[in-house]
């Protein structure tokens, strides 16, 4: 769908339907022009309110406030409302009380998020009337904001959504069309479209000569062979390093810890952690962050078969460490050991995992919540703050001693679940830990996006499925260090 800025008043601009978000409950702001048809059909403007009126083509969606994210909510319920009516443009106004690009950024990615559908499947495809939306540089209250920098702002939220966007597209696709060779194929494609951006792809040779023996006894049952993925955003005079480590089980049964079929159902979304960081390289590219930025893909499919790994075995890392395997199910632990351990050659100034790794941070948050674990209190304030911003919702989780006692092994160096049901989450990431290194403990942080990176409803402006979880928060977290520096440099002239 086409997004335009038009650098004029909201009723000097010509389309087929107008949105109006009612932020003020009272009805008050000047736009509003059908208050007499609200109480009598029932209309309140209260959270996720909508009133379609086609005989004066206008639809009124409730905003709960000028936060970013309620923008994001009622704009895309709005589109929602008009999605079969026969309107081929639609104009809306901006809403701001403080900062105006940041709520047309909203804006532009709730238009873009919310207007997402994945129909690849489908034999008949419903095709979306709208096409274009016309955004005026007028504010509801009377103000008319800089064409130029409500451009900008609008550019920036399509760049980010869309790639949100294609992350959902990999994360949906079947795990027969998304096998390991074919996610790298995906990325090696992606890099050819962006600047700056280079792609090695490691083989099964490449991952036995670098060691990796955890990740290969994960991929070892399937036909489908692993594949190591590195994307690498490389722009000129670079500040910082920061690498993304993605987890990319195409698909997980389990192993011979044989998942129950109930729990097989939406396996194809354990890819979503290397969907979000191969796409997170997508929109710091198009965005032209001053950062080189590098994602690594550890891609398998955990199987059962005669040559499947098995519970009692020790599994060497790459780091040299080895792992007693407890449960084969608790594979994704396992690839990002060896990853994690590869992403540190790279040297990074920050380094971050993103995995669906456990239900029990599903448990403990809920669907809709990422968990942020990390020993640096700071880092974990900072991404927290910025995904606040993007839309994402999170929550940090805390380490502490006696549970990563509860990793121990009496074979080996570490066990690859802990001895205790509880805190799972916790000890995922303490597993994790084991292969980060000193230097390298106050830089990283994990993400467990197995809440929300794949719910089977729709949630906000997210359709059923997924919801390219990690993208937007780590985007956004990029920008604001992108933002500090700018502001640095500004107070050094």
């Amino acid at each position: 769908m086409k997004i335009e800025v038009v650098n004029k008043a909201i009723k000097n601009i010509k389309a087929d339907c107008e949105i109006i978000l009612v932020v003020d409950k009272n009805f008050e702001h000047k736009w509003i022009e059908d208050r007499d048809k609200f109480k009598k059909l029932g209309f309140k403007g209260e959270e996720d309110e909508v009133l379609f009126l086609p005989e004066v083509d206008r639809v009124y969606s409730a905003c709960s406030s000028f936060e970013p994210d309620d923008i994001r909510v009622s704009i895309s319920n709005a589109l929602k409302c008009i999605k079969k009516a026969d309107y081929k443009s639609a104009k809306v106004g901006l809403y701001t009380k403080k900062c105006p690009p940041i709520n047309a950024r909203a804006l532009a990615e709730g238009i873009v998020l919310g207007s997402y559908s994945f129909d690849k499947y489908k034999s008949k495809r419903d095709k979306l009337s709208l096409k274009s939306i016309k955004v005026s540089t007028e504010d509801y209250s009377g103000n008319t904001y800089s064409l130029d920098s409500t451009k900008k702002a609008i550019k920036e939220g399509i760049i980010i959504a869309e790639a949100t966007n294609r992350a959902k597209d990999i994360v949906n696709t079947t795990p027969f069309d998304m096998t390991p060779s074919k996610l790298a194929e995906y990325a090696k494609n992606l890099s050819k479209k962006l600047d700056n951006v280079e792609c090695f792809i490691g083989d099964e040779k490449f991952l036995k000569k670098e060691k990796m023996g955890a990740f290969l006894a994960v991929a070892k049952a399937s036909t489908n062979k692993p594949r190591l993925i590195r994307l690498s955003y490389k722009p000129k005079n670079a500040k910082k390093r920061f690498v993304f480590v993605g987890k990319g089980l195409t698909y997980d049964s389990g192993g011979l810890s044989l998942k129950p079929s109930d729990y097989m159902v939406t396996m194809k979304s354990d890819k979503s952690g290397a969907s979000a960081a191969l796409h997170i390289i997508k929109a710091a590219s198009e965005l032209k962050l001053p950062f080189e930025v590098h994602a690594i893909v550890g891609a398998a499919e955990n199987m059962i078969g005669g040559n499947a790994y098995k519970p009692d075995d020790v599994l060497k890392a790459r780091s040299g460490k080895t792992i007693e395997v407890r449960n084969t199910d608790a594979e994704g632990r396992l690839v990002l050991a060896d990853c994690l351990d590869f992403a540190q050659d790279l040297k990074p100034d920050y380094l971050v995992d993103l995995a669906t790794l456990t239900g029990a941070c599903v448990v403990a948050l809920g669907e809709y919540t990422t968990g942020i674990m990390g020993h640096n209190s700071k880092l974990k304030h900072s991404i927290s703050f910025s995904a606040k911003k993007s839309g994402e919702l999170t929550s940090t989780l805390p380490f502490n001693r006696y549970l990563k006692k509860l990793l121990k092994s009496s074979i080996a160096d570490i066990s690859n679940i802990s001895i205790s049901r509880y805190g799972g989450a916790i000890t995922a990431a303490l597993f994790l830990d084991n292969f980060i290194k000193d230097e390298y403990k106050d830089r990283w942080l994990h993400l467990d996006i197995a809440g929300p990176a794949f719910v089977e409803k729709e949630w906000g402006y997210n359709q059923a499925g997924a919801s390219g979880a990690g993208v937007r928060m780590c985007v956004y977290w990029l920008k604001d260090f992108a933002n500090k520096l700018k502001n640095t440099h500004k107070e050094v002239k």
